[in-house]
């Protein structure tokens, strides 16, 4: 492949949630693993954790319709400052860094800022990231952020709509 017709592109995509909970209900819910229990349709397979659970240096992968799978690494968990940071990469497509930092709201709950950065790697990338709109966007992290709501409020799943 002639490399010097590429060009990579990235893209920044950052939202606030407001979660009806305090940080501490909420933060360990960011864990590829208990991620399951509240959000309808992820699906993970972890392939290193001392824990079992989220922690630095973890690995797991994931694999969305019609895409390569994705492996992410653990690159900072700090439950102290409730950060955590994911590094993800899309064989022949693109590299994603998730950040996320979970604050104290008034009244008991919880903000929890989130930022993803999208780097392509090839041509399809490069797609992925011109049709990662940013109501694209809002979409998928509204519709996390109704379902850690809805999961804190009532134990369940909220289903994905149709």
């Amino acid at each position: 492949m002639d490399n010097t017709a590429f060009r990579a592109q990235r893209v920044t995509r950052t939202y606030r949630q407001s979660i009806k909970a305090p940080p501490e209900r909420v933060f360990p819910l960011l864990c590829p693993v208990r991620e399951a229990e509240w959000l309808d349709g992820w699906r993970c397979h972890m392939i290193y954790s001392e824990s079992g659970l989220v922690e630095k240096g973890a690995v797991f992968s994931t694999r969305n319709v019609g895409e390569a799978e994705t492996i992410w690494i653990v690159t900072q968990h700090d439950a102290k400052k409730r950060i955590v940071e994911f590094t993800r990469f899309t064989h022949k497509s693109r590299v994603c860094v998730l950040s996320i930092a979970v604050k104290p709201q008034k009244q008991g709950n919880t903000y929890v800022d989130i930022s993803y950065t999208y780097t392509s790697t090839t041509l399809s990338g490069n797609d992925f990231i011109e049709s990662f709109s940013e109501g694209a966007f809002l979409k998928a992290v509204s519709f996390w952020e109704d379902s850690m709501n809805y999961y804190l409020e009532t134990g369940e799943r909220l289903r994905r709509p149709s």
